[in-house]
């Protein structure tokens, strides 16, 4: 059993969704897959037979993986979350404190994150440097070209 996974409401419909398509839709297009496979004839040399088998035991294992994990889902309440502080669901404008480039990222649970619209990971190193900072605060940032460092000009929701 792994530990709670946050969701924000969309996000958890969206999961909720993917579930009920896979057990809907997918699981009885595979199992017609397999069924015909094994009008062919012999098992032991039927390619098709063994390819749907296949996507069977993947298909079974991301629905398990997602039940697994809608179970121990949490909706996160925004109304809970402190302003003025990053957390997740913060939107935050950074600069580089070296090149003073501007850049702005909405912190967001990791089944949501989407670097083309801006929003990262909490569990990023990025998210993970700025969590919990204030406004004007400078942020030391491990990252895989070392430490950078970046000041917070903009907290919102």
């Amino acid at each position: 059993m792994t530990g709670v996974r946050y969701y924000t409401k969309e996000g958890l419909q969206r999961e909720q969704e993917e579930l009920e398509r896979l057990k809907s839709v997918e699981r009885p297009a595979i199992s017609q897959q397999i069924a015909e496979a094994r009008e062919k004839g012999d098992l032991s040399e039927n390619a098709e037979y063994d390819a749907a088998k296949h996507a069977q035991g993947m298909l079974e294992l991301r629905i398990s993986k997602l039940e697994e994990a809608l179970s121990n889902a949490r909706v996160i309440d925004e109304s809970q979350l402190e302003e003025g502080r990053v957390s997740i669901l913060s939107k935050v404008k950074l600069k580089n404190v070296k090149n003073n480039a501007v850049m702005s990222y909405t912190l967001v649970p990791e089944n949501d994150a989407d670097i083309k619209q801006g929003k990262i990971s909490v569990n990023s190193p990025i998210a993970k440097g700025l969590l919990g900072k204030n406004l004007g605060e400078i942020a030391e940032i491990q990252v895989p070209a070392g430490i950078v460092s970046f000041e917070i000009l903009e907290i919102s929701r």
